[in-house]
Formats: C-alpha cells, structure tokens, sequence
C-alpha cells in the first residue's frame, strides 16, 4: 500500500504541472487571437480536463459496465458543481458575463435534464436505456454547442468590448509564440491524462485493500478522481485570476461529459440506467439551477463566498449519504 501512496503522490505532481501548463498555454493563446477566455475553457480546457471521464466512460460502456460509465458522468458533475466550482467561489467571488447567465448555464441545466429523460424514457426491453439513437441525438447537440463556441470565438473582440473587460496591455509584455502555447497544452492534457490514471488506478487499488465495495468506489473515488483535472486546472486558472477559464472549464466540463461522454458512449454500446441514479441527478439539476440564480440574488452577476461554502458543504453531506447509505 506503501508504494501506492507514492504513486498517488506523483500523480498529483503530474495534474498540478498539467493544469499549470495547460492554463498557461490556453490563456495565451486567448491574448493571442482576441478569443475570450470563456470560450477557451468551455472547449479546448473543459475537453482535456474532461479526457479522464471519457476514458472511464467509454471503457465502462463496452465492457458492459453500464452503472460505471453513468455513475462516473454523474459523480463527476456533481463533483464539479459542488465541489469545485465552490472551492473557486471560495478563493475567489465569480462574476458571470452576460453570455454565461443567458445561453452557458441555462444549456447545462437542458443537457442535464435531458441527459435525465434520456435515462427514464423508453418502451418495452429499452425502460431506462440510453440508445445508440440517443447517443446519437447527445452527440448533435454537442456539435451545436461547439458550433456555438466557435462562433463566439470569432466575436471575440465585440464579445470582450461589450462585457467591459478588455484588459490594456503594454508593448512590453510578451506572448508567447502560437506553437509553444500550443505544446504547452498538448503536454497539460497529456500530464493530466497520466496523472488522473495514476491516481484513480491506485485510490482503487487502496480502497480494495481496506475492503471498500465496488459500488462505493465507482461512486466516490472514481468519480472524485476523474474531476481531479478539472478541480486542479479551476483552481490553478483562479488563482492566476482567469476566473473566466474557471468558470468555462467547469461548465464545458458537465456539457461534454453530459453530450459527448455520454453521447459516444451509448452510441458504442446502449446504457442501461439504474433508478438509484435519480437522487444524484436530481440534485445535479438543482445544484444547476441554484447556480443560475445566483447572478441574479445577492450580488449582481456573481457567484460570492457564501454561496461557494454552500456548495462545498453540500457536497461533503452528499458525500456523507453515500458512504452512510450506500
């Protein structure tokens, strides 16, 4: 167990310089082209820190492992949500642009709730199956919403006018060539791939040893392992003050997990869904919700403090009711 705990370690190094790298080499690449640094987290960020859960997921899905692939989309947002997103919060109050309280926010809750009828819908021998057609149905969507992305990335500029964030920049300060941002980004996602690996298999490993179940550990470990990119990267893109990386980052990772995981997943092979899986989606859905409003209570278009310690707590309780209940 001893040697597991060194690789768990050395998994964190390679997340966190991941996350560093791949930070780093997307927000410089945003300077470069005026894109808004939302968009680059809603994609090409929110896309690598979400390559743990594909990998999962797709894998789970083929070999039959149906509670596994839906299990660790689910944890993983709720993780997301409550976790992640309130640890930002924490660090650092979130301000919302225009963009993300009218179209971001409110098409993660429609892929939730979607990704929720998809799961309870059905006739006959396919009551609570995602089909391939389905899958399928996830996937145009996830199309439509990067279609959106790069829309938004070529209004970059009246995007950033528009919200009264454009930051002035001296002639001294210094980009970084295009190619090297773009290696910088390749190595984050490779760094976060391998360390995500690293850490899950061994947390796995060590949970087994202490006699922990194979549903407890798909629940928690698994799904906690595989947001460890997107909680080092959010946390990492706060600290440095892009909070709007953050923010993407979080939420391209529920879309894509929701409508490209999911998507390609039972477009592979049908899910079957279990209804013990409604609880979690429910408070996915309302933990969504709940970060739809906060532009709109308390302080204007931000997510305060408070409501990340909120979150946070929620979180630990959900974790609590599952190793209570499980």
């Amino acid at each position: 167990m001893l040697l597991n705990i060194i690789l768990i370690i050395i998994g964190f190094i390679l997340l966190i310089k991941g996350a560093d790298f791949l930070v780093d080499g997307a927000s410089e690449i945003a300077k470069k082209f005026h894109i808004p640094e939302i968009v680059i987290g809603l994609t090409i960020v929110a896309i690598g820190t979400s390559m743990p859960e594909l990998v999962v997921s797709v894998t789970s899905a083929i070999e039959g492992h149906s509670d596994l692939a839906i299990g660790n989309v689910v944890g993983s947002n709720i993780a997301n949500m409550f976790l992640i997103l309130g640890a930002c919060a924490i660090i650092k109050p979130l301000i919302f642009k225009k963009e993300t309280r009218l179209f971001e926010i409110p098409f993660t809750i429609f892929s939730t709730v979607m990704l929720f009828f998809l799961c309870i819908n059905g006739t006959n021998n396919q009551i609570n199956t995602i089909t391939k057609e389905e899958g399928l149905i996830l996937l145009t969507f996830c199309i439509l919403f990067i279609i959106y992305n790069l829309i938004m990335a070529k209004k970059g500029e009246e995007f950033e006018k528009e919200e009264k964030i454009i930051e002035i920049r001296t002639n001294e300060e210094k980009i970084s060539p295009v190619w090297e941002s773009i290696f910088g980004i390749i190595i984050g996602i490779i760094g976060l791939k391998l360390g995500g690996d690293i850490v899950v298999d061994n947390s796995v490993e060590i949970a087994k040893i202490l006699g922990i179940s194979e549903k407890l550990i798909s629940l928690t470990i698994v799904a906690f392992s595989t947001s460890l990119p997107e909680l080092i990267t959010s946390i990492a893109a706060t600290r440095k003050g892009e909070t709007d990386m953050a923010i993407g980052n979080i939420l391209g990772s529920q879309i894509f997990n929701i409508l490209l995981i999911i998507g390609v997943s039972a477009s592979l092979a049908p899910i079957a869904y279990s209804k013990s899986y409604d609880s979690n989606i429910i408070l996915l859905i309302i933990g969504t919700i709940a970060l739809g409003l906060f532009p709109f209570t308390g302080k204007k278009n931000e997510m305060t403090r408070c409501n990340g310690l909120i979150f946070v707590l929620t979180y630990i309780i959900y974790l609590v009711s599952i190793v209570c209940f499980a």
